[in-house]
């Protein structure tokens, strides 16, 4: 019997290996590296996926809570785009605000029911789009500026975006009623030469067959609707030369009418329609496989290609979200370190936020790689390239005074800034390029990079100066020696601050004079960089001067923060200027919220010393 059991084990693994066999999936992995074109930017579809996602459910993936499984982005655009009946009825879209559900009649939270009272289907949603729309018109006749607009407004709007958003992508293969795309194209084909012929008959006055005229006429609305809905290109060139682009699928039915030959990747798209409506696994695959055969015989869609695979690597390696509970974890062992002033524990974090550092670094040359730019391009990349520097500047500070602060700061403002990077994410495509920065040149690319440098460093000043007043008035862990120390950081750093502000804002100068024609217009974005150069050039002359101390840098250097966060976030919400590119009304209770606690900090840091623990232990 003994002999037997390897044996039968063996059978076992065998049977399970065959089941497995014979019940194939779709490859959503190579579906996920096809090549489009969306909003201007070619990249693959599972980017298309997870940024259409991160828009209408705020969140890269989608969870099915009756089938209980998690549906990857690649598989929820392809359900979207070529089964939208099923699509219809996931919850993908969030709905936050109480009015605006009691306003669509969505039922409540109800665990019995599956309904969590925030994620919502478009089944459930659409009875009241057309409540949506006059609503939407009203705020936008009414309230054009942005900021008079209240929580329900923006909520209403944004989920009207996320709906519009959500039909372009249903007719981006075909018309999202079509059921059978294979067999429609196959009718289509064979009534274009009755149909034209009826309508040459028409136009000479001759009698013409009605059937054949109005059936062409029938297929020409339903593909002129879908394309008229802007969806994504998904029709690759045949060719070189200007005259040759991505075409929407509609577009390229509409021209086979005029004689034009139907590219062969209509017909790819097609058979993967109808293999993966009828849930033909092994169909779906055999017709992308044709697909993708098809892609590489174009010479010319090598570099879309290659772009697609690397993209779809960096979303699955997603190196910024995954650093961010490394430095939480960094943090924490600081705090240890703090409290037990256990070696172990600094050393440990030290590692940490080491490690993390080179992948946020992997992660943003990739990024650079990608695109073929600067590290800072859109809102998102600066958050990005701050927390970047930020963690830079703490592990050098961490290396000469091994006393825990730099690594504080490094986890603290990684963390943070990551944080903000993720939620700018919410807005689409971190990756699409916005109005400033459309026409890079060298001076651009310098610029952007050393002022950034200089936001991340007046941030890491100002972070010290927390720890120094947080430790000072609430504990008694701020010795002298510790002070001195924190006061020789947040100087040098000021410096250092000072320093590339005043070059990147003079960069920025000569580039704006290149393309705009002026060295300086008093943009609101320019005053914002000027006047982070003056607040730190007056905390170095306070303090040469000696019109401040100790505390008084470290007041100075927590006011530094509300200016940064103003001229980096707050020009930004006033929505003019040239600089006014990734405008984020909603963040303004988030940059208020931040100013008030700077502000109260630095009252708390005048208050005299009698009254601060650690000062009133020595």
């Amino acid at each position: 019997m003994n002999r037997s059991l390897p044996l039968f084990g063996f059978l076992l693994v065998l049977l399970g290996l065959s089941s497995h066999a014979a019940d194939p999936v779709p490859d959503f992995g190579a579906l996920a590296r096809v090549p489009i074109v969306f909003n201007g930017r070619h990249q693959p579809l599972d980017s298309l996926g997870r940024n259409s996602l991160i828009q209408i459910r705020h969140r890269y993936s989608l969870y099915d809570a009756k089938e209980k499984r998690t549906l990857p982005a690649t598989e929820w655009i392809a359900e979207v785009m070529m089964r939208p009946e099923a699509a219809d009825a996931r919850k993908a879209f969030r709905v936050d605000h109480p009015d605006l559900i009691s306003m669509l009649r969505l039922p409540a939270k109800n665990e019995s029911l599956g309904e969590d009272g925030k994620h919502y289907s478009w089944n459930q949603i659409s009875p009241g789009f057309k409540e949506i729309e006059d609503q939407a018109k009203r705020i936008l006749a009414t309230k054009k500026d942005a900021s008079q607009r209240d929580a329900f407004d923006q909520e209403l709007l944004k989920l009207r975006n996320a709906l519009t958003l959500y039909m372009r992508l249903k007719n981006t293969v075909h018309p999202q009623d079509t059921t059978d795309f294979e067999a429609e194209l196959k009718a289509f084909e064979a009534a274009i030469p009755p149909g034209v012929a009826a309508l040459r008959d028409q136009q000479a006055g001759r009698a013409y067959p009605t059937n054949a005229f109005e059936t062409l006429l029938r297929y020409a609305n339903r593909y002129d609707a879908a394309g008229g809905m802007e969806a994504p290109l998904i029709i690759p060139p045949e060719g070189i030369g200007p005259q040759v682009a991505w075409r929407r699928t509609g577009e390229a039915l509409l021209s086979h009418i005029r004689n034009e030959p139907l590219p062969p990747a209509v017909g790819h798209w097609a058979a993967l329609s109808t293999a993966f409506r009828n849930s033909d696994a092994t169909g779906f695959n055999a017709a992308l496989g044709r697909y993708d055969a098809f892609l590489a015989s174009q010479r010319q869609l090598a570099p879309d290609r290659a772009k697609a695979s690397r993209e779809v690597f960096f979303n699955r390696l997603s190196p910024f979200y995954n650093t961010m509970p490394v430095y939480v974890a960094a943090f924490l062992l600081v705090c240890v370190y703090w409290f037990r002033f256990t070696e172990g524990a600094r050393k440990l974090a030290w590692w940490l936020i080491l490690g993390a550092f080179v992948i946020h670094t992997v992660g943003l040359v990739f990024r650079m790689w990608l695109e073929g730019r600067p590290p800072v391009t859109n809102l998102y990349s600066s958050a990005i390239f701050i927390g970047w520097g930020s963690v830079a500047l703490g592990l050098i500070l961490e290396r000469f005074w091994r006393n825990g602060i730099g690594l504080a700061v490094a986890s603290s403002l990684g963390f943070v800034t990551l944080i903000i990077a993720h939620n700018l994410a919410l807005g689409g495509d971190t990756l699409q390029m916005l109005q400033a920065v459309l026409d890079t040149n060298f001076w651009l690319a310098t610029h952007v990079v050393i002022v950034t440098l200089g936001y991340a460093s007046t941030y890491v000043a100002g972070f010290l100066a927390i720890i120094y007043l947080v430790r000072g008035l609430f504990t008694s862990g701020l010795d002298a020696a510790t002070a001195k120390s924190l006061a020789r950081m947040v100087y040098g750093i000021v410096c250092f601050a000072t320093l590339f502000s005043f070059v990147g804002t003079v960069l920025g100068g000569i580039w704006a004079d290149q393309s705009w024609g002026r060295f300086w217009g008093w943009d609101p974005k320019e005053n914002g960089a000027l006047i982070i150069v003056l607040w730190n050039a007056l905390i170095l002359h306070a303090r040469w001067g000696g019109m401040v101390r100790e505390r008084g840098l470290m007041n100075l250097a927590v006011i530094g923060n509300i200016v940064t966060s103003w001229s980096w976030f707050g020009t930004n919400m006033l929505g003019i200027g040239l600089h006014s590119y990734g405008f984020m009304s909603g963040a303004f209770l988030w940059l208020g919220g931040f100013i008030l606690s700077q502000l109260a900090l630095a009252a708390l840091g005048c208050l005299p010393p009698r009254l601060w623990r650690s000062f009133r232990a020595a």
